[in-house]
């Protein structure tokens, strides 16, 4: 078994009680690597702490890989996790997650921005009984158009919708409880709301103040390209809040009031029809009927196949619908 050994910039650990693992995930930051490697494990270890460091390359093109894997054969605290190609930021943090080993995990970017010392106030908090704390840019560091902006608006709507009050949704600066990690499956590019999962997972979330830093080499890899994924993956972010359990809720009631409006108008023009005697061949109202009534006999249908699919989703993984906190006897 491997005893926990401290230098001034390595960690042995002991792999099977791990404190710490701080994911970062990287694409494209050769410049970035060496030092913030470095400023990670300075800042870990005035906490005492077993850790793990884990940077997963997400396909980067400007040497990063080979930087990030010379690192990883030279440094204890180092695990170097090499994806195939680009995939995006959303499957790297996932892919650090699942290589992670310890009780609990820092996620940071790899541009230097986000400070280390940080993460022991992080953990301080998330030690007060937490399962997520998250980072609040407070004073940021960016343009203020194409990035303050949008991220301000883009934070408020994020509240309003999910129901969790923070004020900086993208700060990638967190702090998670491994097992709230655990139940969470990302897929596209939710990282943004990952506070929002974990408030669907029952998480208790609070927000600290962090440093944010300019940024020292290279571009920014987000612009205002990213809004309309934003509000897809948001749309998303609300239905699984809402209705991830019982989605015949949402289908069954738009059928139902589909379905039941254009029965009526069919009833109206039939009467019109039969005792009336008037022509309803050219009315729209006879088109729009038809149409409710379709519609409505979709929905049902929708509804109906969501709810096998999530039956078939939540047992096919034994996964519970519900979450424990804790069992007092």
């Amino acid at each position: 078994m491997l005893q926990t050994k401290n230098s001034n910039s390595n960690q042995i650990t002991n792999k099977e009680s791990l404190d710490l693992s701080i994911v970062v995930p990287v694409y494209n930051e050769a410049e970035s690597l060496s030092p913030l490697i470095e400023a990670i494990a300075n800042a870990v270890i005035t906490t005492h702490l077993s850790y793990e460091i884990i940077c997963v390359d997400d396909g980067s093109i400007d040497g990063s890989t080979k930087i990030l894997m010379d690192l990883a054969r030279q440094r204890s605290d180092l695990k170097a996790v090499i994806l195939r190609r680009n995939y995006g930021q959303t499957p790297a943090m996932a892919a650090g997650f699942e290589n992670a080993q310890a009780k609990a995990i820092i996620t940071l970017d790899g541009d230097l921005q986000n400070d280390p010392q940080d993460i022991p106030l992080l953990l301080d908090k998330l030690n007060e009984g937490y399962d997520l704390v998250s980072g609040w840019r407070k004073q940021r560091q960016d343009a203020a158009i194409t990035r303050l902006l949008p991220s301000k608006i883009a934070n408020w709507i994020i509240g309003k919708v999910t129901g969790v009050k923070l004020h900086d949704y993208g700060c990638s600066l967190k702090a998670y409880r491994a097992e709230l990690v655990a139940d969470m499956n990302l897929y596209g590019e939710l990282h943004r709301f990952l506070p929002a999962l974990a408030y669907i997972e029952g998480a208790r979330i609070t927000e600290i103040p962090v440093r944010h830093h300019p940024r020292r080499y290279g571009t920014s890899k987000y612009g205002l390209g990213r809004t309309i994924r934003v509000i897809m993956d948001l749309l998303t972010v609300f239905f699984m809040k809402k209705f991830l359990t019982k989605p015949m809720h949402v289908f069954g009631f738009w059928g139902l009031l589909s379905l039941v409006s254009g029965v009526i108008m069919g009833i109206y023009l039939t009467v019109v029809k039969l005792v009336m005697g008037q022509n309803i061949g050219d009315r729209p109202l006879l088109i729009l009927s038809v149409l409710l009534i379709l519609t409505g006999i979709e929905l049902f249908s929708f509804g109906l196949l969501a709810e096998l699919l999530m039956r078939t989703y939540h047992e096919s993984q034994k996964r519970p619908i519900y979450r424990v906190r804790e069992v007092i006897e």
